[in-house]
Formats: structure tokens, sequence, C-alpha cells
């Protein structure tokens, strides 16, 4: 029982966090608010949060699930999901970071979006989106014991 309320809680929370990127990218836009500013610097803390509880699940999968650590260990496909979520990790470093400055820069008068900031950041969410793709392809792997 263990192991399906944590299989379930894992995919729950990863589906949470692709739709938090897709938000993200959504939001992140040339004609971007301050308001838009406002509720994506909130997706972006959400981001966080979620990718943590994301790692958490699934290091107690690793350790309580029914497959154990020595099959995830031996497992390729576990390595490239495992790559692949810190790839998405890095990637969303940068954005983060813009988000970050926006959000304190909008509080002075006379604030502009930066508009080719913007453009350059949304080239990471896509290059994330792409990367966090691979993720379910590694998953469905492991799950018919392939790697």
């Amino acid at each position: 029982m263990t192991d399906l309320v944590l299989a379930i809680l894992h995919h729950l929370l990863v589906f949470l966090l692709a739709f938090i990127i897709a938000a993200e990218f959504v939001l992140m836009k040339s004609d971007m608010s301050l308001r838009d500013l406002k509720i994506l610097t909130h997706i972006d803390r959400m981001y966080g949060l979620v990718a943590m509880l994301v790692l958490a699940v699934g290091a107690a999968r690793v350790a309580f699930g029914l497959r154990g650590w020595e099959f995830y260990a031996a497992n390729h496909a576990f390595w490239g999901k495992i790559a692949a979520f810190a790839i998405v990790g890095l990637l969303s470093v940068k954005p983060t970071l813009a988000i970050l400055r926006w959000s304190r820069q909008a509080k002075e008068a006379g604030f502009q979006m930066p508009v080719a900031e913007i453009k350059a950041m949304r080239r990471f969410l896509v290059a994330e989106i792409a990367v966090f793709a691979l993720i379910p392809v590694f998953a469905a792997m492991m799950a018919r014991d392939f790697g």
C-alpha cells in the first residue's frame, strides 16, 4: 500500500510541476504586466517547492517502494530520468533569478519590463519543457524494466 500511495503522490506532483512550467511559459511574454509578474513570482516559488517535494517523494519511493534501491541503482533509465530532472532544475535557475530581480525592480518608479530579457528567459523555459518531456519517456522505460 505504501508503494501505491507514494507512486500516486509522485505522479501527481510531477504533473503539477509540468503545469507550473507551462504556466510560467504562458505568463512570461513580451507584453507582461506587473500583475503578470506578481503571479509569475508566486508560481516560481511554487515551482521550487513542488520540485523539492517531487525529489522527496521520489526518494521515498526508492527507499520504501516495492522495487528497492537495487532496481533503481542498476537502471539506466532511472539515471536518465534523474539527469533530465537535474538539467531542468539547472535550466530554471536563470529565469528564477530574473523573476526575482524584476520583482525587486518593479517596486521602483518608472520600471519597464525588459522585453529582450523576457525573450531570452522564454528560451530557457522552452529548453526546460523540452528536457522535461524526457522524464515521462524514461519513466515509461523504467515501468517496462527497460534500462
